[in-house]
């Protein structure tokens, strides 16, 4: 095959095997609900945005905190712990399940992926995985979480960080792609 000849035929994609999780009308209330009701709600309205949520099926802890910009494919899908936070322009693309544990924080503009396709077949078959931030994560500005990756709990994911592989408990990473690069130090309080 030259480079001129397409290695793709996108004429033999294929996903009616993926399972949305709900009926084609439902997600459509969705989006529509999600389009009207977060954008038009004031910042200081997160527990709306967390009842309506809840209503479409998503696992929402108590005083979670969701700026009116953030953005849920599937809320079914997700699942978020007490106490976290999900800053504005955040994308939840939850093809697959998405678990944010408690007090976690989901900087602006950071993208969550669980979906890619694969690379080798020329119908460019979609792939999807879960996606796992355990408790105490940090994920700062406009970072990039791919398919099926597991971020330790205590983590800090540096700004504008593409994270492609798990990334280990209490550790700062950044980079593009992500590494790890020192132990995360927490300071403690005398009492």
């Amino acid at each position: 095959m030259t480079n001129n000849e397409s290695f793709v035929d996108l004429r033999k994609y294929d996903q009616s095997w993926f399972d949305r999780g709900r009926p084609g009308w439902y997600i459509l209330v969705w989006w529509f609900v999600q389009a009207i009701a977060f954008p038009l709600t004031p910042h200081f309205a997160s527990g709306w945005r967390c009842f309506i949520l809840r209503l479409f099926g998503a696992k929402i802890g108590k005083n979670v905190l969701i700026r009116p910009t953030a953005r849920f494919t599937y809320p079914w899908k997700v699942t978020i712990g007490d106490y976290s936070w999900i800053g504005d322009d955040v994308v939840l693309y939850s093809l697959d399940e998405i678990s944010i544990g408690e007090h976690c924080v989901i900087s602006q503009k950071t993208y969550l992926c669980t979906g890619s396709h694969d690379i080798q077949d020329p119908a460019f078959g979609l792939k999807t995985g879960n996606i796992t931030i355990g408790n105490g994560v940090w994920v700062a500005a406009d970072c990039f979480v791919g398919t099926g990756v597991e971020v330790g709990s205590n983590a800090v994911i540096g700004a504008r960080s593409s994270v492609f592989t798990d990334m280990p408990p209490a550790q700062v990473c950044w980079g593009s792609p992500c590494r790890p690069q020192y132990p995360r130090q927490v300071k403690i309080e005398n009492v």
